[in-house]
């Protein structure tokens, strides 16, 4: 009897314990506001950031805006933003923040430009592959991944790009159900995605963005040989980067086989056409853009550049 009354008593002061541990407990809302709060106030990686995460991951060490926050204090804190002179016009796409003209005329184009200490940057890394373990569905926690990378490497994508053909590659092969918070993620969403992306290394324009640009268009073609969108940006890879104008022309008329009122083919090849100085050509393209050209503007103009050509 004596021992039977010794365990309740135990189980009793247990309970109390308990009782007080999951009052002292924060909730995960509560969490939410206080980083939301504290963010908008000084950063993601601003005072009292990284204490407040530590708290929140000891309480839910699984909570996916906990361990998002996490990638993002120490993606944040990684940076530093320096305005620095270059001698070219545009830099990863931007325009100058300021161009000054020194005494002998010569003009220095200032950017600003993010450096990052690598160490710190490993933090981030480290924790991005955290979250994407703990969820590997969610599409958006990869991405953030890659968008940190393609900040990181700048002009010269290496890692980031092999990453984005690894997800094409998991996508394509094991035809995962992907999340977001905010999205539904089908085929369309995927593509529009990694289109971005491919913007990204066209406007970045340097030589090593140029073939990561084509490699992942090319990856996707692999996998989906008859997507307009990737046979338009080799069109582009070789067009613009490449000036290969008959390889340009192969991948932009495949387009235009695959669906004739495709304009971003259509006006490529009238600038391709007009570029090689291919009136024959360009009169071909005008007529497509006059009868298939999604704004009136772009009919109208069309027409009357091919009334001018015919008259000469």
């Amino acid at each position: 009897m004596r021992k039977l009354i010794t365990i309740v008593c135990a189980l009793a002061v247990a309970s109390v314990s308990m009782a007080t541990y999951a009052q002292d407990k924060e909730s995960r809302e509560s969490y939410q506001e206080k980083y939301n709060r504290m963010v908008t106030k000084s950063g993601a990686s601003g005072l009292g950031i990284e204490t407040l995460l530590d708290k929140w991951l000891a309480d839910y060490p699984d909570d996916s805006d906990a361990l998002l926050g996490k990638f993002l204090y120490w993606y944040s804190k990684s940076q530093t933003s320096k305005v620095v002179p270059k001698e070219q016009k545009k830099f990863l796409g931007q325009e100058p923040v300021l161009s000054l003209a020194d005494s002998l005329g010569k003009t220095s184009y200032y950017f600003e430009e993010l450096f990052f200490d690598d160490e710190v940057f490993g933090n981030a890394l480290k924790a991005a592959d955290k979250m994407i373990r703990v969820y590997p569905d969610r599409i958006d926690l990869r991405f953030y991944k890659i968008a940190a990378l393609t900040g990181y490497e700048k002009e010269k994508p290496e890692l980031a790009p092999a990453e984005l053909r690894s997800l094409i590659d998991f996508n394509a092969s094991q035809r995962p159900t992907w999340q977001h918070p905010e999205f539904v993620v089908d085929e369309d969403f995927f593509n529009a995605a990694i289109q971005e992306y491919c913007v990204t290394f066209f406007r970045y324009a340097t030589p090593a963005a140029y073939e990561a640009f084509r490699s992942i268009a090319q990856r996707m073609l692999d996998y989906y040989p008859d997507n307009t969108m990737f046979l338009n940006d080799m069109g582009s890879y070789y067009f613009v980067y490449k000036k290969d104008d008959k390889t340009a022309l192969k991948y932009y008329n495949k387009v235009l086989k695959l669906n004739k009122e495709d304009n971003t083919a259509i006006r490529s090849c009238i600038l391709l056409a007009r570029n090689s100085k291919n009136v024959k050509l360009e009169k071909k393209y005008l007529e497509m853009m006059a009868k298939y050209g999604e704004a009136e503007t772009d009919r109208q103009s069309a027409q009357v550049r091919l009334e001018f050509l015919n008259k000469k």
